[in-house]
């Protein structure tokens, strides 16, 4: 499922983004990051998403992509309402989602973590196609990146508390630790 030269994972539509640079060498990775996000704010479906992290959003749409107006972000993945999976940035190189950030005493999370975003918002739950793809997803993830444990497992708000609150409280934290813990 995960090719770890080429950093695809094979079941995602390729959707590359400019928005990802090298990681510091001899770095492990060993962090998963589960952020949401929703183009314009609650609002699901849309091309928006992908507009962003392939820098071509145009900002006159919507006056909530003002405030987007030149931020140069991404996510190693993304998983739609709908369970699809898309990729933005290929697993060894350091997608830029986690912004200021700091776990276990390490600063610069983007170096040492893969981040997945889900399409929701911190007021509606997740749909089941998501966790479809999510759960197995991560149990491969956890193969590919033995660094990576059920407890290496967080959310935005996790690494970076007072400025980020996803995924929320709607995300299903004792399914994903459940299904994770059975499998590792």
């Amino acid at each position: 499922m995960i090719d770890l030269k080429t950093g695809q994972v094979a079941a995602a539509r390729q959707r590359p983004s400019p928005n990802y640079d090298e990681r510091p060498e001899n770095i492990a990775i060993d962090l998963l990051v589960i952020h949401n996000i929703s183009l314009p704010p609650n609002e699901f479906g849309g091309p928006y998403i992908d507009a962003l992290f392939t820098n071509a959003l145009d900002c006159e749409l919507h006056p909530f992509f003002d405030q987007l107006r030149g931020l140069k972000v991404s996510a190693h993945l993304l998983i739609r309402r709908d369970g699809e999976l898309l990729q933005y940035v290929p697993l060894h190189k350091r997608a830029w989602h986690a912004g200021v950030s700091c776990f276990d005493g390490r600063e610069r999370c983007n170096d040492f973590s893969i981040g997945i975003e889900l399409e929701g918002c911190d007021d509606q739950r997740f749909t089941e196609a998501q966790y479809g793809c999510l759960l197995p997803l991560c149990s491969a993830l956890m193969d590919a990146y033995p660094g990576i444990t059920p407890e290496r497992i967080v959310g935005h708000s996790d690494i970076a508390p007072g400025r980020k609150t996803d995924p929320g409280p709607h995300f299903d934290w004792n399914r994903l630790r459940t299904v994770l813990s059975s499998v590792s």
